[in-house]
Formats: structure tokens, sequence, C-alpha cells
């Protein structure tokens, strides 16, 4: 199913292992890939797993 792709706020909560206010702030923020369908943020977890391993590599490099 395509749809198991997209990741709602809880559900990037639980995937990442931080609180929702967390991952609601970063995405709000702009701290992870997000778009909104109507006032929702949601998330695509291709997208959440390219900036995964981009935190990995940035953080290699200090």
């Amino acid at each position: 199913m395509p749809n198991d792709d997209i990741m709602t706020v809880k559900e990037l909560a639980d995937y990442l292992k931080i609180a929702e206010k967390t991952a609601y702030r970063f995405a709000s923020e702009g701290k992870v890939p997000g778009f909104k369908v109507g006032s929702a943020w949601r998330f695509r977890k291709s997208e959440i797993n390219r900036w995964i391993a981009q935190q990995e590599q940035e953080g290699k490099q200090k």
C-alpha cells in the first residue's frame, strides 16, 4: 500500500523515539522534512530516512 510511506506527527515521534511535542516543534521549525495536509503535518518515511542519514553524516563531521 503506497500510503504506508506517510506518517502523522504521532507516528514520526514513535519512529524517532521522541516526544510528540518535540516532533511537532521540529516540523514547525523546518528541522525535519514534512508537509501540511490542511492543518495537520505529514511526513514521508523515505524523506525522514534520508534526513536521518544526513544527521548521521553531519554528526560524523563534528
